[in-house]
């Protein structure tokens, strides 16, 4: 038996189908079929657009910031693994 290949939708196929889905001109069944999609699909994608709109209006320079704090922790840990990968590799003294 094959399996099916999984579908992998754009950001902006998201956007366009839960905007459609939101406008209030089909309903949410009619929109699902339309696009292939099932109820469930949609449902996630709706949650995951109200639950980050917030973010969509927050300064550039906020989020920026946050992602150069993970940066730093990330550079942080990368030279913590590499100090021990190095205290590994050193010859034993015997």
């Amino acid at each position: 038996m094959a399996k099916r290949k999984r579908r992998n939708f754009t950001p902006e196929f998201k956007a366009e189908v839960v905007l459609e889905a939101l406008s209030g001109e089909s309903s949410q069944a009619e929109v699902c079929r339309r696009h292939n999609l099932s109820d469930e699909q949609l449902s996630k994608w709706k949650r995951q657009l109200l639950e980050n709109a917030s973010t969509l209006f927050e300064p550039a320079a906020k989020q920026s910031d946050a992602a150069a704090e993970r940066i730093a922790q990330l550079e942080q840990l990368v030279g913590r693994l590499t100090l021990a990968l190095d205290i590994q590799k050193k010859p034993q003294l015997t």
